[in-house]
């Protein structure tokens, strides 16, 4: 996806830029205490702009290479999500892992769900790939359910996944086959 793309009447979802920075660091430091149960700890250096500027350029660098597509949920210039398509393989694999959090204050509006099946429309129509896989936690009902929408079918669980919140936890795995195995 590579235009902008309308997901409601007030959101749109696009390829973050260099200058979304500022902004994406906002939404980081607004969400802190939120995201604070679904992600890693992070460093101070994390929530400002100019490590966000960094990692916005590290993330164009694979997307340029085809290897990850970094999105943003905005509402004007405001960023109110961010999704990363992120470690493609090609070759035989044609896989990538999805990754997302929307703003507390815009959860359950459906933007979540609505993004992700824009992101496995694009995967499957523009990118060629023939999977996406993710992972949540075991408590993380909500992410879950944007998953099962967007057709994600659970395909395992692996305990002691990713370190969250300070500590190593069990994820339940999911994938989503883009392609039959005809072809």
């Amino acid at each position: 996806m590579t235009r902008p793309r309308q997901l409601d009447e007030d959101v749109s979802m696009r390829l973050l830029r260099p200058s979304d920075a500022t902004a994406l660091a906002a939404a980081y430091l607004r969400n802190r205490a939120y995201l604070s149960a679904w992600e890693p700890v992070r460093p101070e250096g994390y929530y400002t702009g100019a490590w966000q500027a960094a990692d916005i350029a590290a993330r164009l660098v694979a997307n340029e290479a085809g290897e990850g597509y970094p999105y943003g949920l905005f509402v004007g210039d405001a960023v109110i999500g961010r999704f990363n398509l992120a470690g493609i393989v090609r070759g035989p694999f044609q896989s990538g892992g999805l990754g997302y959090w929307v703003d507390r204050k815009f959860a359950g509006r459906g933007l979540a769900s609505a993004a992700v099946q824009a992101i496995v429309e694009t995967a499957r129509d523009e990118l060629g790939l023939h999977r996406i896989e993710a992972s949540t936690l075991l408590h993380n009902f909500g992410s879950q359910r944007v998953l099962f929408k967007a057709g994600f079918q659970q395909i395992g669980m692996a305990p002691h996944y990713l370190q969250i919140a300070g500590t190593w936890q069990d994820h339940n795995l999911y994938q989503v086959v883009l392609h039959d195995s005809a072809g």
